[in-house]
């Protein structure tokens, strides 16, 4: 089995996971760690795939509460259809008998199905090229000090002046180099929150995802991935963005969308 960032374990029921919570899959202070969203929708959809034998095309988690350390958040596959080509499932993930997350998948493929992508990657500076940034506070050797994150110079606007656009670019990858995948690429895509704070010119405006969704065209080897977010819109203290996951070469891997609470500064 192709190593992970995350550690994803079998049980006797074959429909059954488990994922051990540590730091290293966490955020926040040390005395308040938490899973990250991410991680949480990655090892569904890993565990998904492992259940199916199919690959995700697409999924969505819709966050109910949070799971800290050291607990051991189970994660239960429903199967609600197998066809020739495609699966239908559903994930409950949840520490005891507390409910965390539900995840809705559908999983296949459909082999000579034509091939195309009309989306294309904007043009940026090169990871290289770009300077490295620290979205969140460093609280010690978490999940963030497992991701590099790099922005074309001035994606970041730090002068207090919102973007026109809602849109932040963001190149991403691991520390550890794990092979790109749909879980990987799950875990990129809760960025989305991230573009909140230069949308409003407040950098330490905060905000917490609702649900996370990801559509999967196509995964390909890439050391990078291209994150082009936007927030589209807010209203009564919810916000809406999305995203599109581009690997080195353009190539289009997955869209991503999110729905989050807004908490301005002082809230």
């Amino acid at each position: 089995m192709t190593n992970r960032f995350f550690e994803l374990r079998g049980s006797h029921n074959p429909h059954r996971w488990n994922l051990p919570l540590n730091p290293s899959v966490c955020v926040g202070p040390p005395d308040m760690l938490f899973m990250y969203g991410g991680v949480g929708l990655a090892a569904s959809i890993e565990a998904l795939e492992r259940t199916c034998e199919r690959p995700a095309v697409w999924a969505t988690a819709q966050y109910l509460s949070f799971a800290r350390p050291p607990s051991v958040l189970d994660l239960d596959v429903r199967i609600f259809y197998k066809g020739r080509h495609t699966t239908q499932a559903r994930v409950s993930g949840h520490v005891g008998e507390s409910e965390i997350i539900t995840v809705s998948a559908a999983l296949g493929d459909r082999p000579g199905g034509a091939a195309h992508q009309w989306a294309q990657m904007p043009v940026v500076p090169r990871p290289e090229e770009c300077e490295r940034v620290q979205l969140w506070p460093d609280h010690g050797d978490n999940y963030n000090r497992r991701v590099e994150l790099r922005m074309p110079k001035g994606a970041l606007r730090r002068d207090g002046t919102p973007s026109p656009d809602g849109r932040l670019a963001l190149w991403a990858r691991t520390i550890e180099n794990y092979e790109m995948s749909a879980s990987m690429l799950a875990i990129f895509a809760d960025y989305v929150p991230s573009a909140i704070g230069p949308a409003l010119g407040e950098a330490n405006s905060g905000s917490s995802s609702l649900d996370n969704t990801l559509r999967v065209r196509k995964v390909v080897p890439t050391r990078w991935v291209f994150c082009d977010i936007a927030v589209t819109g807010m209203n009564a203290g919810f916000a809406h963005g999305d995203m599109r996951l581009f690997a080195e070469n353009g190539e289009l891997m997955a869209t991503a969308s999110q729905s989050m609470v807004v908490r301005r500064r002082g809230e």
